[in-house]
This record gives C-alpha cells, structure tokens and sequence, in this order.
C-alpha cells in the first residue's frame, strides 16, 4: 500500500511537470505572437508615417514649383511701346553713319567692331552706309565679350559663347565699337578688354543705337541713335532681321 502510494505520488508529480512544460510552452508561444503582433503593427505605423512624410513633402514640392511657375508668370516682359520701327532704325543708322564719317574726317584708318550678338549685324550695316558715303572698303569684325564678363554668372549655367571674327590688324585702327543697348557700361568694359588683346588702336569710339541710362561706370557713347530714359524695372528689346527675323525696338516691363 505504500509504495502503490509513492508510486502514484510519482505519477501526479510527472503529471503536473509535463503539465507545466506544455503550459511554459504554449505561454512561450503566445508571447511570441504577441511580440510579433507588436513588431509587425510598430513597422506598419512607421510605413504609414513615412508614407505621410513622403506625401507632405511631395506636396511640399509641387507648392514650390507651382510657387516658381506663378512668379515666373509674373516676371514676364509685358510690351510698353514700340520705340523704334525698320524705316526708324534704317534712317537712325544712316544718320549715324554720316556723324561718323563727319567726326572722323573721312575713313582713312577707320574700322568697325560689333559687340555679339545684335552689335555685330549692326556694325556691318553702319559699314555698309559709311563705305557708300566714301565710296572707300572699310573692314568690319565680330568681337565675342563672354569670357571678359565680369557678370558671367547672370549669363546662364551655359553662355553662349561665339569665336571672335576680327579679320584686319587694328594696331592704329580708329575703331568704332558697336552695340545695340548701353546700360551699365560692363558689356563695354568687357569688349574693351577683348579688343586690346589683339592690339593697340588708335582710338576706341562707342556707338550705340539705344542709351537707356543707368551706368555703373565711367562710360560714355560717342555715337547714338537714341537716349531712352527707363527705370530699373523696363527693358530696351532690340530686334534685327539679321538675328530675329523682324526690325524694331520695344519697351517692355517686367
């Protein structure tokens, strides 16, 4: 009788440890599911915030491009008034074309250099009419200023940059310097300094079709088609059949 009771002793003892592992076990595993309940729900809270960032930031983005678009909108040129039209400027051309021959006494030495882009067709047109009024040849050339720019960053991440088309030595050349608008003198200064890296001329004369004030420097035209006072805000466009397909001179606002 007593060892029929240890031995059933022994059996409730192996009972209750086999039933206690299989209860650690099943406790196990439901701590298991419930920390990855919590680690799949914590990655889906972090996914769906990130989410929402990604979304905040992306309208974001489109408010300042739509913000760029709306101020680019509103820094386009509106046309003022037509200043100038193709006869105008054929006959303001032919004007200065005498003053120069005048001032000169004639062509002897005389030569003509135009400031790319709407300098050039400009010089050679000024060329034309004063050879004609001295029934003489006069060398004209193209003189590219955007490596002498002090403002080269305004000019965009890639200016346009042409090779400089000066056929004729001007060491004691009277040159006449040409260009379509003179505002801040700096597109002078530029062409200034390219010119005498191909020699000494004898003089150096500025003549401009258009001069809308607002110098920077200590730079002056000899010759000019016409003084246009503007304000910071205006912008002279100058249109040549040679570059634009079309002739006339616009005020335009910004």
């Amino acid at each position: 009788m007593f060892r029929v009771g240890w031995g059933a002793v022994g059996v409730w003892i192996g009972l209750c440890v086999g039933l206690m592992i299989i209860g650690l076990a099943l406790l196990i595993t439901w701590k298991r599911k419930r920390f990855h309940a919590k680690l799949v729900s914590s990655l889906r809270l972090q996914i769906e915030n990130r989410a929402a960032t990604c979304s905040a930031y992306a309208a974001c983005v489109s408010s300042i491009v739509m913000s760029s678009e709306s101020t680019a909108e509103n820094f386009e040129l509106r046309e003022k008034a037509q200043l100038m039209s193709p006869s105008e400027i054929e006959r303001t051309l032919l004007r200065i074309a005498h003053e120069i021959v005048e001032k000169n006494n004639g062509t002897d030495d005389l030569a003509f250099v135009g400031i790319r882009r709407r300098g050039f067709p400009l010089a050679e047109r000024l060329c034309k009419m004063a050879s004609r009024i001295e029934s003489k040849e006069i060398p004209v050339g193209a003189l590219d200023i955007a490596f002498y720019r002090d403002d080269l960053s305004t000019l965009g991440p890639r200016p346009l940059v042409k090779k400089s088309d000066i056929g004729f030595e001007i060491e004691g050349k009277r040159i006449i310097l040409v260009d379509d608008v003179l505002f801040t003198g700096r597109t002078v200064r530029a062409a200034m300094e390219a010119l005498f890296s191909y020699g000494r001329p004898q003089r150096v004369q500025l003549c401009v079709l258009i001069d809308r004030g607002h110098r920077e420097l200590p730079i002056e035209a000899a010759f000019i088609g016409r003084a246009v006072p503007t304000t910071m805000r205006e912008v002279i466009e100058v249109k040549l059949n040679q570059v634009d397909g079309t002739e006339k001179v616009l005020l335009v606002e910004k």
